[in-house]
C-alpha cells in the first residue's frame, strides 16, 4: 500500500475493525462515483482516518529497523497490529488451503529443512541424463521427470529433515548440526540426494 490515495497500489480486499463491541467493514477501495478517486486504492492514511488511528506526521515507515510493536511508530506498523492484517492469509496460502491441503512454510536459506530441493536436484538430474538439447525433448520428459521420484525416496528426504530439525532444536549451530547429522548418517551415507535403507529403517524406529 501506498501512504497517499491511487497511484499504482494493489486493490485490496475488503478488512475490518471493531467498533463497540461489532465488528465493521473497512473498505479499501474508494466507490465507483468518488469525486477524486473513483475505484482507486484508498491507501494507508485514508484507511487510518477511517479507523481512528491517524496522527499527523506519522511517516509511512520510519526505518528498516522500526518497533513494529510499538503503536503508532509509522503507517506500516500500526496497520500490521491491526487484527484483520493480522488474520489475512497470502494469496499461496489461501490457494494451496482451498484445494485440501497444508501450507507450511520453511525458513528462507536452510534447504536442509526443505526437502524439495533434493526432489528438484533428481528431476534435474533425469533431466540432464535424458537430455538432446532440444526443447520438445525437455518438454516431453518432465512428466517423466516427475514421475521419477519414488515415494519412499521422498520419505526418506523427509525423515532426514527431521534429524536436522531435532539438532537445531539442542540449540546446535548449523556447523555443529551437520555433524550430528553426518554421525547419525554413518560414514556409508555420503550423499545428500540418497539415504540408504539400512538408515531408513533407523529413522523409522
Amino acid at each position: 500500500m501506498n501512504l497517499r490515495p491511487g497511484g499504482k497500489q494493489a486493490l485490496m480486499r475488503d478488512g475490518w475493525f471493531m467498533h463497540d463491541g461489532c465488528k465493521v467493514t473497512q473498505l479499501m477501495v474508494f466507490a465507483s462515483d468518488h469525486a477524486e478517486f473513483p475505484g482507486m486504492a484508498k491507501g494507508m492514511k485514508q484507511v487510518l482516518i477511517e479507523w481512528g488511528l491517524w496522527a499527523d506526521g506519522l511517516l509511512m515507515k520510519c526505518c528498516d529497523s522500526c518497533d513494529c510493536d510499538a503503536l503508532a511508530c509509522c503507517a506500516t506498523c500500526v496497520l500490521e497490529l491491526q487484527p484483520d492484517f493480522q488474520s489475512q492469509k497470502s494469496l499461496i496460502q489461501e490457494v494451496i488451503e482451498a484445494q485440501g491441503h497444508l501450507c507450511i512454510f520453511l525458513p528462507k536459506f536452510h534447504c536442509e529443512l526443505n526437502f524439495i530441493e533434493f526432489f528438484w536436484g533428481t528431476v534435474k538430474k533425469y533431466l540432464q541424463e535424458h537430455c538432446d538439447y532440444t526443447f520438445d525433448t525437455l518438454k516431453q520428459n518432465l512428466p517423466k521427470a516427475l514421475a521419477s521420484v519414488q515415494l519412499h525416496t521422498i520419505r526418506k528426504w523427509e525423515h532426514r529433515m527431521y534429524c536436522w530439525m531435532d539438532a537445531y532444536r539442542d540449540g546446535l549451530t548449523a556447523k555443529d548440526a551437520q555433524m550430528k547429522v553426518k554421525q547419525f548418517r554413518s560414514k556409508q551415507y555420503i550423499s545428500h540426494c540418497y539415504v540408504p535403507e539400512a538408515l531408513a529403517h533407523q529413522f523409522d524406529q
